[in-house]
């Protein structure tokens, strides 16, 4: 897909993005757990769609579930099936999927009880999973490899017997995503003690009637932020959003005060609108620990706005849907820009004119693909195997439309 920019035909941009993935999945396994939840607004994606199918399958022996790219579905499905006692079934995925670790989770569900083969690679999908009834009231994870792992099990935990401590061994990656989780199990009625070294979820059999409204996805409207920063003037509504969001991204708001856009909240939306006479700063530097799915959207708009940037916390982008550390440094290098990576960092220098006709590849990552359509408002580019993006986004290149990104 070819993209350069042309003026919007409209200076009223409104745009109502979808439910949030990341919410969305947590609640699905919940509404596994217990019918009495109803949920509004789940996200469109592709990833939800797939967990949505992989827990309404109705399981016979050896029943094969086929999660493609879906990381958060394999992981929070490993250990919903590995909880639900009589299930026999292999989960399975895409050719990158199988290359995803997987083992720090299998691992800790064993300690629980849990009965899973490796079919292939020792410590990746697919598994063969044989439901149990996991009776281990305590276990100790290393938090600094994916909250998913930890997320996981909290949200089966309270389907136990006697509910479960999780103890959290090493530094905390992304722990916004595990207090979402917490909020998520509060909201429907469990009991969560979250410290700073362990989390216990208390069981809970039953739950009232409940319905819940899923918010817009913070990590989907970081590119509309990107865009706005690289445009000279502008600004655009966006729903649904809440000031006391559970997602960490939305952290975005406070990081692109940095590149002159201004964010109000208002009647479950978000105004954003670009300052006037902004002057950028040569060089950012952010830690994201908390929130490494934004480092994407940032590193390709300070390349830009040729603003130098150095980011932090990055060690869980390298077993992400590609090495996406690898990945942001092979692209952005077609463009004239020099970077240096580590294993957990990306320092990108000033660039002062960006090279024109750049094919991105997107190595089969949606988000590789929308962090660097913003970048046809300064350079024409093209954008290869563009469908990626409904993995998060389905209506992504639409809306890029009415920015005028075509």
């Amino acid at each position: 897909m070819k993209l350069r920019f042309s003026t919007p035909k409209t200076d009223d941009l409104q745009f109502k993005i979808t439910g949030s993935k990341s919410i969305s999945n947590r609640y699905l396994i919940l509404q596994a757990l217990f019918s009495d939840l109803e949920l509004k607004g789940l996200s469109n994606s592709d990833d939800t769609q797939v967990l949505q199918k992989a827990l309404s399958t109705k399981l016979e022996k050896a029943s094969e579930i086929d999660i493609h790219h879906a990381g958060t579905a394999m992981r929070f499905s490993t250990a919903f099936f590995s909880a639900l006692p009589g299930c026999e079934l292999i989960l399975t995925g895409s050719q990158r999927m199988q290359e995803r670790p997987i083992g720090i989770l299998v691992d800790a569900l064993r300690r629980l009880g849990a009965d899973i083969e490796y079919l292939k690679n020792e410590g990746y999908p697919p598994l063969k999973i044989s439901g149990q009834l996991l009776e281990q009231e305590e276990i100790s994870i290393s938090a600094d490899v994916s909250s998913q792992y930890i997320t996981a099990l909290m949200l089966i935990a309270p389907s136990l017997k006697n509910g479960l401590t999780i103890h959290l061994e090493s530094k905390v990656t992304s722990k916004p995503y595990l207090k979402m989780t917490a909020q998520a199990l509060e909201s429907i009625g469990v009991n969560v003690d979250f410290e700073a070294d362990f989390i216990q979820v208390h069981p809970k059999s039953k739950i009232k009637p409940t319905q819940v409204s899923v918010e817009s996805d913070w990590s989907s409207v970081s590119y509309f932020y990107s865009c706005l920063a690289l445009m000279d003037k502008g600004a655009m509504k966006i729903s649904t959003f809440y000031e006391n969001s559970l997602q960490g991204d939305a952290q975005v708001a406070e990081f692109y005060n940095y590149f002159g856009i201004k964010t109000v909240f208002k009647n479950k939306s978000i105004v954003l609108t670009k300052v006037g006479g902004f002057e950028f700063p040569k060089k950012i530097e952010f830690d994201l620990n908390d929130t490494p799915d934004l480092a994407q959207t940032i590193a390709v708009t300070c390349l830009g706005l040729g603003v130098e940037c150095f980011l932090t916390g990055l060690h869980t982008l390298k077993v992400k849907e590609t090495d996406r550390l690898v990945a942001l440094k092979t692209e952005m290098e077609k463009f004239g820009a020099e970077v240096l990576i580590t294993d957990e960092s990306l320092h990108l220098k000033p660039v002062s004119k960006l090279n024109s006709g750049v094919k991105i590849e997107t190595y089969q990552d949606h988000r590789m693909a929308m962090c660097f359509a913003p970048l046809a408002l300064k350079t024409e580019l093209e954008i290869l195997n563009p469908e990626v993006v409904s993995k998060s986004f389905p209506n992504f290149w639409e809306e890029m439309k009415m920015l005028g990104l075509g």
